[in-house]
This record gives C-alpha cells, sequence and structure tokens, in this order.
C-alpha cells in the first residue's frame, strides 16, 4: 500500500518554526552578525531536510528512487523558502526594523576595515546595500536564497536515500 507523502506540509512548516525561533533567539541576543551565527539557519535546514527525505525512503512500501526523494525534498523546500519569506519581512521592517540600521553601519565599518576602498566606494556600497534593504529585492533573495540551499540539501537527501524497486509479484500474494 502506497503511503500518504502529503506529510512534507507538515515537516515544511515545522522546520520554519524552528527557523524562526532560532532567528527571534539570534535576534534579541544580537547574534545576527556572527559568523557562525549567520550560517547556522542553513545547516539546520540541510540537515532537516536531508532526514527527512532518508525517512521518507524508510516509510515507502512502492519502492523508492532518486526522483521520488528529491521531489519530497523539494516540496519541503517549497513550504520552506515561501514560509521564511514572509518571516523576513516581518522580522525586518516589524519585528527588528532597527537590523537595517545595524547591517548599514555594519557594511560600513567592514569596508573602512579592508582599508583598499575610497569614501566614494564605500558610500557606493552602502547606498546599493539600501536598495537591496526594501521589500520587494529583500523578498525576492530571502526566497531564492532559502531555495537555492534547501534544493541543494534536498538533492544531497535524494542521494542518502536507499533506493528500492517495487516487489514483482508484491499484489498477487
Amino acid at each position: 500500500m502506497k503511503k500518504k507523502t502529503s506529510d512534507y506540509l507538515g515537516k515544511g512548516l515545522m522546520l520554519s518554526l524552528v527557523l524562526i525561533v532560532v532567528d527571534l533567539i539570534g535576534g534579541f541576543a544580537h547574534l545576527r552578525f556572527d559568523t557562525w551565527f549567520k550560517w547556522l539557519s542553513t545547516v539546520i535546514t540541510a540537515v532537516a531536510i536531508i532526514v527527512f527525505c532518508i525517512q521518507f525512503g524508510k516509510r515507502q512500501t512502492d519502492g523508492v528512487t532518486f526522483g521520488k526523494a528529491f521531489g519530497y525534498g523539494f516540496k519541503i523546500a517549497l513550504v520552506v523558502s515561501v514560509l521564511m519569506t514572509v518571516y523576513s519581512l516581518l522580522s525586518v521592517f516589524v519585528i527588528f526594523p532597527e537590523f537595517l540600521d545595524q547591517l548599514l553601519v555594519k557594511t560600513r565599518t567592514d569596508l573602512e576595515a579592508k582599508g583598499n576602498l575610497s569614501e566614494e566606494q564605500i558610500d557606493q556600497a552602502v547606498n546599493m546595500t539600501k536598495k537591496f534593504m526594501k521589500p520587494v529585492p529583500l523578498m525576492i533573495f530571502a526566497f531564492l536564497a532559502t531555495l537555492f540551499f534547501s534544493t541543494i540539501a534536498a538533492l544531497l537527501g535524494a542521494a542518502f536515500t536507499k533506493k528500492s524497486e517495487p516487489g514483482i509479484f508484491k499484489d498477487n500474494v
């Protein structure tokens, strides 16, 4: 009997809630600019999607292919990408509105610390950063970045999932 696979919505929602909690902790603890924290959500997402794909393969009784496992992981990736895009907008413009100013100050400080750019070049870079911190560009970037890394995780999850063929005489027993 084929098991229901629409639980990808639940898995995507669960993973998104974990990522939101992690981001809220990072925002309130002022960890958002720490290098290790910037990658934490990506690592959590990758590990979770890989594990979900492997679990999916173990639950299937009608054979598992790379395509089926990847499709399942990609559906989770889409759910997470949409939900995290919505959360990103809320986070930047409602929950932590000071983040944009902090980002611009950090950008300027980091560029000045390099010491190889003129003041005019630094101003141009900061202005470019401002342009991308508007709702539409931010929404597009958040969606595409989340989808990109989640898709890689789905590919890895499908690669790690044990493949099997359906039994030839399974229905005749």
